[in-house]
This record gives C-alpha cells, sequence and structure tokens, in this order.
C-alpha cells in the first residue's frame, strides 16, 4: 500500500468538510492589552482580505510585541456594487482578529493602477497624498505592503502609491518597510516567518469573514497549503540555495528594509528565518 495515498485523500477529505464551516460569525479572538503609545505598524491593502493573508508577522507583532495593528483599506474593491458590503466584511474581519481598520476614503481609492497613473494623473497625485497624510497622523514604526511586481495590478498599484507617499514625506520620515507577496512570488525575499497552528487558524477564520468572496472561490480553505508551500520556496530563497529547512509547518516571505533619508537601507545583511521562539520585536527595535 502507498502510504502517501492516505496523506494525500487526508487532505482531500479536510478540504471538502471546511466547506461545511461557518463563513464568518465566529467570536472575536483574544487579545493583548495594548499600551496607549503602543508603536504602531500600517498594512497597506490593496483589497479586503489582504490583510490576513499577508499577515502572519503583524498577527505575531500584535500578540507577541505589543503593537497597534492597524489596516489601511487602500481600495474596496473594484466592483462598485460591493464596496459597501466589502467594508462590512472587512469591520468584522478586522474586529474578529484584532487589527485596527483606516478607510482611504468612503469607498476606497479609485484607479489604484499603473495604467490609471498614466491616464489620470490628478487622481494619482491624490491618492498618493491621501497615504501621506496617513503616513504623516500615524507615524508607524512599520508599513506593509506588496512588491511592485506581485501581478495584480492593484497589488502593484498599491505598491507604487506607497511608494510615492514615502517619497513625498521627504527625507524626514523613517520607518522599516515589509514587502508582501501574494499573486506574484518574490525573487529576493530576505525574510521568512513561521506561524503557529493557533495563529494560522486564526488567520484562515478571520478570512472567512470576507463570506462574499470566498463564497466566489474558496481562498481560505487553501491558505494552509499556500503556507506550508512558502516553507519549500523560503527555505532556498531566503536560507540559500542547497539549505536545510527550518523545522517549520507555516512560513510568509517577506522582504525587510528601511526607509530613511528619501531611500531605503538593508536591514538584513542574510535572510532569516523567524521562528515561533523567536521575538518578532527584536528585528525592529520593539
Amino acid at each position: 500500500m502507498n502510504p502517501y495515498r492516505h496523506l494525500v485523500s487526508e487532505f482531500v477529505r479536510l478540504a471538502h468538510a471546511g466547506k461545511t464551516y461557518p463563513l464568518g460569525g465566529l467570536p472575536d479572538c483574544p487579545r493583548p492589552r495594548l499600551a496607549a503609545d503602543a508603536p504602531k505598524a500600517l498594512i497597506f491593502s490593496p483589497h479586503p482580505d489582504d490583510e490576513v493573508i499577508i499577515g502572519g508577522l503583524a498577527l505575531r507583532l500584535f500578540r507577541n510585541a505589543g503593537m497597534n495593528v492597524i489596516n489601511v483599506a487602500v481600495t474596496q474593491g473594484s466592483n462598485r456594487a460591493r464596496q459597501a458590503e466589502r467594508l462590512t466584511e472587512l469591520r468584522a474581519c478586522c474586529d474578529h482578529i484584532g487589527f485596527g481598520l483606516l478607510q482611504t476614503a468612503p469607498n476606497g481609492l479609485e484607479g489604484v493602477n499603473l495604467k490609471s497613473r498614466a491616464a489620470n494623473p490628478a487622481q494619482w497625485s491624490a491618492s498618493v497624498a491621501r497615504l501621506a497624510e496617513i503616513l504623516a497622523e500615524q507615524q508607524p514604526r512599520i508599513i506593509f505592503f506588496p512588491h511592485s511586481e506581485d501581478w495584480n495590478s492593484s497589488h502593484i498599484g498599491t505598491h507604487y502609491l506607497v511608494l510615492e507617499a514615502l517619497q513625498q514625506l521627504g527625507g524626514g520620515f523613517s520607518c522599516f518597510t515589509v514587502e508582501t507577496e501574494f499573486w506574484g512570488a518574490m525573487d529576493t525575499p530576505n525574510l521568512m516567518v513561521e506561524s503557529s497552528e493557533d495563529d494560522v487558524a486564526d488567520l484562515v477564520a478571520a478570512l472567512s469573514f470576507h463570506v462574499g468572496e470566498v463564497r466566489r472561490n474558496p481562498y481560505h480553505l487553501r491558505m494552509t497549503a499556500w503556507l506550508m508551500d512558502n516553507v519549500r520556496r523560503g527555505t532556498e530563497l531566503v536560507g540559500g540555495q542547497g539549505g536545510a529547512s527550518p523545522d517549520f509547518m507555516f512560513g510568509t516571505l517577506y522582504r525587510l528594509r528601511r526607509w530613511r533619508g528619501g531611500k531605503f537601507e538593508t536591514v538584513l545583511e542574510n535572510g532569516r528565518f523567524l521562528s515561533c521562539a523567536d521575538n518578532p520585536a527584536a528585528l525592529f527595535g520593539v
């Protein structure tokens, strides 16, 4: 008998069972008591749901380092008929996981893509100014945003909106930058962050609050497989070709740098594996 047949069939069985689980409507996760002056981490999310898909490190900073994690809803999706509903789902998701939420506009920003940047520079400039305003007001220690080749047009657009907002703030503004991936894999991540079973379960549950999206495509049920595959990729992309795999089951890949003096600076000379036993605060001086 092939023992791997059982392994595969268990994955299939669990994926089918997951389709019977509730979408949203779950009790809020336990959360730490944050200091009034807790340092902030902002997640610039191209769409509602990105905040938890890439949220492995953000959740650890919230739970283990006492950081105030705030999701910035760059857009509320391209389907205008669904934008109000997506905001309702996003609020429920953030409430469940414990993240704060900031809107960029009543229905989110529009035209967050490079085609619109070229065709409608006035709208683009207003969007850049709005993100610069948020950065100046919030003074985050860390920001999360997609890398420049994250395939989806809104993800790529969000990268350049954030980059231009940083440039607009001038040389006096400084923060750590954490670039994320989902649709398009990074060629040069330098950080792989392990997530515990509890954290992954909470992130998947939070993702299920985006009911309209996961009914269309149950990607919340595939998130664990993606996190597992990240460990395969990250072992060599972060640790070096031919390197040994860390004993992680779930991981998320990032590119960590610092924005200072109007430019990116190197933070990690070599790739870093951050296990569940490591304190994420040490990376950021929290």
